[in-house]
């Protein structure tokens, strides 16, 4: 067994040096980063209101003068680990109501489905220690149409497309400011930072630029572990601020310019938002003050506080550029003259970066072609940036603080059951704007594609969330922040398998740590969603948002249960990945072949379930087809609704070589014994090593199934897509699923874009696009038939086509239509930015690429979420790894 924390591979490059640096004390490359989330206002954490409401207790008109207690947010800004001090941009073209200092966007019952960014911004690269980072940010010259997008969005409804930023004219004639953010660090606590705004208009144009260095504030509470820091102290001094802090140290900002710098206090403005009294004379809205409102007063003159701003005001001809220079360094950095704080040394750390930025990149993506290679590389730099300081500490936060108004009595949340919980980590989120907290189900996949570019990362994250802090004293892992006790599918043994094969199947350690508390979780499923005892699970939302006939999270309408296709195929598919991973155990530790058969043994009983309960299971032999069933008055109702809640059971498959059995003589010899004595669990089941090399074959889906389950599949009438798998069959737009009851209608629809309801906040829609996590898992699931089946298996592709393919060269077809979503055609066009003519023939937005939440199952149409490398960051793996075919 591999020591603990064993690096997954040597270093090839400067930057794998650093990131084997940065798993120990003397060098931590990973202090700083780009922590800081892009919104904190509108979270759970930041809410303590009676209702809930967290959209209106903190909404983003309080987040320019509140103080936040949990966090921080910033635009395209960086912090330390702990985010104790933070940088980031703060902006104003003359013409806006407010300044800048973060992402607008409108609150879920703002939106006409749900709530999105109104932003453009993009990340454009990153290395995993952050030692070089770049993003940059479109900044209208008019003035942002604040008022023009709450309106229009809320006048539309969930038919009409969406009225984004580009639809209200703001950018015609190019009149915007380019912003481009980088950041390279010439050591862990020395940071230079070069701003670069570009006039793309045709005209002269100002841009107001206030670089801003705070403090979150940690003092105001009264109680917490952080409350014995003290307070911090910016104070500005010649050429710079010098920001010190009790655990931190002191750092000092410079700027080569030597421009104005202001200073207040990150304190909320409580006499604008409550009529109440300040805490102390100068607040955290108080740049906004000064230079919109032309209150010199506002910001402190002895120029000390906790928030502190560089003002460069930057008159731009057509065309124009300029860069602003600065240098965040801490007290333990090289010593350098102020001087040469920005002369030749400072732009060769951003050459000297980007050079090895360039290096890292191509050592795993350097053999692709030239528009992949860049879909990779924004993708990574995607889920760098993705990465954010998350703090929630549950009791704490559901008592209140001493120090601030007492939380209502009679408050409630699913979240006062997590008492345990105490979340105080850099943790990888789906989405940091629209998704600025983890959601496991997403972390899952996210670390598989994390694992391209930094696999001890993507073990942290895996391991974390089983750890104590988070996993429930039951087994529960927590879902999300808006309710810890939902559930969603159990991938997460999958993925921790996936980043162990992926980082070389040495780190044994990592995959036995995992295995113990994913056994904890396997049984508390269990226990939780199997009602009857009879392998049939009913795990009710199972992260698929709207896709079921009724709304999985709330009791049924009528009486009776429900047994779900993907609820049972998930924890099939959850008990052959426990199987694999304590196989790959077992082989080193006998005393994990106990464990081998009680998973295999497990797998059987549900694969059985799903496919032989009550006749038939949950598979319709008329339309060769998994449904969910619905349990009423003694009757089984299938809901023959076609979507890929039944492909599900595909995901379900493993194979095991046969010499690798050999060595587990015990378990072998049951599998064998199963083959011969159990005819009704083995006739679903290719167990007697038939397969190339007597391969083991376990699939809750025969042969017979899995070919009549592909012809639907293929079918270009059906689930596929020129972009991939649909996840509603196409057969229900001009035939929607209608089933009557509770005195009420429900239907399914096919929709290949947004919602058209409610169901779920109405911000995702599972009821025809394509959602890369799903597609994933089929391709996936169809290489691992392929190691069994090889040529002795073709299936027709597309369905009708009379083009026969084995499923390896399906998984590869797939994984094509996939990727291509984010690649040119031969007109520049790339299908996720739809109709939007920009990115397909201005050459400064074409190279640009935006990673959405889900894709229109008709024309690849970005949908959802546009910055949701939580999961669609898995296209650098379609990308990056090879196929098989």
């Amino acid at each position: 067994m591999a020591e603990p924390n064993a690096p997954s591979s040597p270093p090839a490059s400067a930057e794998g040096q650093r990131l084997a640096d940065s798993r120990h004390p003397p060098r931590p490359w990973k202090l700083w980063g780009p922590y800081l989330a892009e919104r904190q206002w509108g979270t759970v954490r930041e809410d303590y209101s009676a209702d809930g409401d967290v959209w209106r207790s903190f909404p983003h008109e309080h987040a320019r003068s509140r103080a936040y207690r949990w966090g921080e947010d910033g635009l395209l800004g960086i912090a330390d680990h702990q985010c104790r001090l933070a940088f980031s941009l703060a902006l104003w073209n003359g013409h806006d109501a407010i300044l800048k200092e973060r992402l607008f966007g409108l609150a879920n019952p703002e939106g006409n489905h749900g709530e999105d960014v109104k932003e453009l911004y993009y990340y454009l690269d990153a290395t995993p220690t952050a030692s070089y980072l770049a993003a940059c940010y479109r900044y209208p010259q008019r003035a942002f149409p604040y008022a023009e997008l709450l309106a229009e969005n809320a006048r539309r409804g969930y038919a009409d497309r969406e009225y984004e930023l580009l639809d209200t004219g703001v950018f015609a004639g190019d009149r915007f400011f380019d912003v481009r953010v980088e950041y390279a660090k010439a050591s862990p606590t020395d940071i230079c930072i070069r701003i670069t705004a570009t006039n793309a208009g045709p005209e002269a144009a100002t841009l107001w630029l206030l670089p801003t260095l705070w403090f979150r504030n940690t003092w105001a509470w009264g109680a917490g572990p952080e409350v014995v820091w003290g307070e911090p102290r910016i104070t500005a001094c010649e050429g710079g601020v010098v920001a010190e802090h009790s655990t931190l140290g002191r750092y000092r900002l410079n700027a080569r310019d030597s421009p104005e710098w202001i200073v207040t206090d990150n304190e909320t403005n409580a006499e604008r938002l409550f009529a109440a009294a300040n805490r102390t004379p100068h607040v955290k809205d108080a740049f906004h003050d000064w230079l919109i409102a032309g209150d010199r007063t506002a910001i402190n003159p002895a120029r000390t506080g906790t928030k502190a701003a560089a003002v460069h005001k930057l008159d731009l001809a057509p065309g124009g550029q300029a860069v602003v220079a600065l240098r965040l360094r801490g007290e333990d950095a090289d010593r350098q003259p102020a001087g040469q704080l920005f002369g030749k040394n400072f732009e060769a750390v951003f050459t000297q970066r980007i050079a090895e930025a360039d290096a890292f990149h191509a050592g795993f993506a350097g053999h692709l072609a030239p528009d992949a290679r860049s879909v990779v590389r924004q993708a990574a730099a995607g889920l760098v940036w993705s990465q954010q300081f998350y703090f929630y500490d549950v009791p704490r936060w559901v008592a209140g603080d001493p120090d601030q108004p007492a939380p209502p009595a009679h408050r409630d949340h699913p979240n006062h059951d997590w008492p345990h919980l105490h979340a105080r980590d850099v943790l990888a989120v789906p989405d940091a704007w629209e998704f600025p907290w983890f959601a496991v189900w997403d972390t899952a996949f996210q670390m598989i594609a994390h694992a391209l570019v930094d696999p001890d990362f993507a073990k942290d994250q895996l391991v974390r969330f089983l750890r104590e802090r988070y996993q429930h004293p039951n087994g529960q892992v927590p879902a999300y922040e808006f309710n810890f006790a939902d559930v969603n599918p159990p991938v997460h043994a999958a993925a921790c398998r996936r980043v162990y094969e992926m980082t070389g199947r040495s780190d044994r350690f990592f995959l036995a740590r995992v295995f113990h508390k994913l056994a904890l979780n396997f049984t508390w499923w269990v226990n939780r969603a199997d009602r009857t005892g009879r392998h049939l699970f009913s795990g009710g939302f199972l992260g698929l948002d709207n896709i079921g006939v009724f709304d999985r999270s709330k009791p049924l309408p009528i009486a009776g249960h429900l047994e779900q296709a993907d609820g049972t195929a998930w924890m099939a598919h959850f008990a052959a990945e426990m199987l694999a991973i304590a196989v790959e155990l077992a082989v080193d530790d006998p005393a994990y072949e106990d464990m081998v058969r009680k998973f295999f043994e497990h797998y059987l009983a549900i694969v059985t379930a799903i496919n032989t309960l009550d006749g038939t299971g949950l598979w319709n032999e008329e339309d060769g087809f998994y449904y969910d069933h619905l349990h009423v008055d003694g009757r089984m109702v299938p809901l023959k609704c076609r979507s890929i809640v039944g492909l599900v059971p595909l995901f379900a498959v493993e194979t095991f070589d046969r010499r690798l059995l050999d060595r587990l003589p015990a378990f072998r010899r049951r599998v064998e014994w199963f083959a011969a004595n159990r005819p009704e669990q083995a006739a679903h089941l290719d167990l007697p090593g038939k397969g190339p090399d007597g391969r083991y074959l376990l699939s809750a889906v025969s042969r017979t199934r899995l070919e009549r389950i592909l012809r639907r599949v293929l079918d270009e009438e059906e689930f596929l897509s020129p972009y991939g798998i649909r996840s509603l069959s196409r057969v229900h737009a001009a035939e929607p699923f209608v089933f009557n009851a509770g005195g009420g209608e429900h239907r399914v629809a096919y929709v290949p874009g947004e919602a058209d309801g409610g169901l779920f906040g109405g911000n995702s829609n599972w009821r025809g696009p394509i959602w890369l996590p799903m597609n994933f898992m089929l391709i996936e699931s169809l290489r691992r038939y392929a190691e069994y089946y090889g040529d002795s298996l073709r299936v027709e592709c597309p369905t009708g086509s009379g083009r026969w393919c084995t499923l390896a060269e399906v998984a590869d077809e797939l994984g094509r239509r996939v990727a291509s979503i984010f690649l040119p055609d031969a007109t520049g066009r790339r299908p996720c930015h739809g109709e939007e003519a920009r990115y397909a023939a201005d050459p400064a937005w074409r190279d640009l690429v935006l990673f959405y939440e889900y894709f229109d199952g008709d024309t690849g149409r970005g949908c959802g979420a546009a910055h949701q490398t939580g999961w669609s960051a898995l296209v650098a793996n379609l990308l990056v790894e090879p196929t098989d075919s």
